[in-house]
């Protein structure tokens, strides 16, 4: 989804359930989209098994976290062919760790050796 896309799903996960005629409008304040663009759009996402659109109310049928947190797996599946230390390996050549990065990372992996 791309960074637009990503703006329109907030503004529902932000303001569900919504009707239609409330995402339009915010749409057209937050986004300067016409109605026929966020049908467009809600369409889109709902045929990708984000949201529905049942009788004029809008609902996600996946959390904003959840929706994320795949969205990421993806990305490292397709660009580190899965593999998360090298994920980390490459966003760290660039991007120091803080402390704080690097403490909650440590606590991180000691609950996944506790599972």
């Amino acid at each position: 989804m791309g960074a637009i896309e990503s703006r329109f799903a907030d503004i529902i996960w932000h303001n569900e359930p919504l009707s239609t005629q409330t995402l339009v409008t915010l749409c057209e304040k937050e986004l300067q989209w016409k109605r026929t663009t966020t049908y467009t759009v809600l369409k889109r996402l709902s045929e990708r098994g984000l949201f529905q659109n049942d009788s004029g109310t809008v609902t996600s049928l996946i959390s904003r976290d959840d929706f994320y947190a795949r969205q990421s797996e993806q990305y490292v599946a397709d660009s580190f062919g899965g593999s998360l230390p090298a994920f980390l390996s490459a966003f760290s050549k660039r991007k120091h760790l803080t402390v704080e990065e690097i403490e909650t990372l440590k606590a991180m992996i000691d609950r996944f050796e506790k599972k």
